[in-house]
């Protein structure tokens, strides 16, 4: 008899255990993940690359109700108050999801917050001597702009009617650079292969600067939230015999927007980042032509689904076509490109995703000067 209570106790015993290790799990599972987003000056409704990394968040949160999201704007676009603004919420987060070049000095903060989880967008974390490094705690994606720049200026080369396009850009941060030596590159090539005349109008005072100190040429705003400039050299584009302009360059490209929509079907746009078109619209009329996609959304969306699961891994990755992360937008109804146009697209595309094409970057060994077509 004592041997059977002895056994139906540890029996008992056993199942309070179970039960309160099961209990445990779900609380743990009740408990979400507690995300913030910290941002350049035109924060999480710019309508393009801001707003598409926080659309990846949202869909996360669609999937894991439990969790929630913090945006937290940056409003200088300084570098050092970037880190600080970090600095000042690295506590009370499990994931920071950090938008942009200027939050490249992270290194440092992720080393003494391991149990911290980031997500860096489009550089990857430096130590405190600006050395690249790569950390177990961040999640680092840089995309290949060069290749979604290229898909723009082949667009433009082959729909002008004037024979001049442009491309505006926000900061010479290396992200954009790329997108103007990809865009530059596009029309080489489209001129080249396909016979298109188009040249590639550059105003002289809004010449950028990289991270180097090197003159990169182009059109930059100066600024990710100057709406007014970005008009004013979209107008000033327009007025050099622009009718494409590709505008890459934020919150500061709906200046050149509004120029457009002034421009009474002078001027068209191609879209940055993520589908524009219904930024576009102006009366029953779309400025739009297309859209270049850097597809951020959905590999956050992956970052935090991994964090989620436990499988999440720190890396330094470049995401390319190779795995449709870059590309343009032919869904009917969100462009206005030829039919001709598109198959041309489709065939650079699939020489861009192979490897056959290679646009310059801003530090890939060559510009769109050396660039060769083959």
């Amino acid at each position: 008899m004592k041997r059977f209570l002895v056994v139906l106790t540890l029996v008992l015993i056993s199942s309070v255990v179970f039960a309160a290790g099961n209990a445990e799990k779900q609380v743990a599972k009740q408990v979400g993940l507690n995300i913030a987003i910290i941002t350049t000056p035109s924060g999480v409704d710019d309508g393009s690359f801001n707003e598409d990394n926080y659309d990846g968040i949202l869909a996360f949160i669609a999937n894991h109700p439990e969790a929630k999201v913090t945006a937290i704007r940056e409003p200088s676009g300084d570098v050092a108050m970037a880190l600080k603004a970090v600095a000042d919420v690295v506590a009370e987060y499990d994931v920071l999801v950090c938008t942009g070049f200027q939050f490249s000095g992270i290194g440092d903060l992720a080393k003494e917050n391991p149990e911290t989880k980031f997500i860096l967008v489009d550089t990857y974390p430096t130590d405190g001597a600006g050395n690249s490094i790569e950390l177990d705690n961040v999640y680092a994606m840089t995309f290949a702009e060069q290749e979604s720049g290229f898909f723009a200026g082949v667009s433009a080369a082959l729909e002008t009617k004037t024979n001049k396009v442009a491309v505006v850009n926000g900061v010479a941060y290396p992200s954009n650079v790329n997108y103007q030596y990809g865009f530059e590159c596009g029309v080489i090539y489209a001129n080249a292969k396909f016979g298109s005349t188009a040249q590639i109008v550059e105003l002289a005072s809004p010449a950028g600067t990289d991270v180097t100190g090197a003159n990169v040429g182009g059109n930059y705003v100066g600024s990710f939230a100057d709406e007014a400039t970005g008009k004013i050299i979209g107008e000033q584009l327009l007025a050099q015999g622009c009718d494409v302009i590709f505008v890459a360059a934020g919150a500061s490209g709906n200046g050149v927007f509004t120029s457009a929509k002034e421009s009474n079907g002078k001027l068209a746009i191609i879209g940055c980042d993520v589908d524009q078109w219904n930024d576009g619209v102006y009366g029953n009329k779309n400025i739009i032509l297309t859209s270049v996609l850097k597809v951020m959304h959905l590999n956050v969306e992956r970052t935090l689904n991994r964090i989620q699961e436990g499988t999440f891994k720190g890396a330094n990755v470049l995401l390319r076509a190779d795995t449709d992360s870059t590309g343009f937008v032919k869904a009917a109804g969100r462009h206005q490109l030829q039919s001709s146009t598109i198959e041309k697209l489709d065939a650079a595309y699939a020489s861009v995703k192979s490897g056959a094409i290679v646009p310059a970057s801003n530090f890939g060994g060559f510009t769109p000067e050396q660039f060769v077509v083959k």
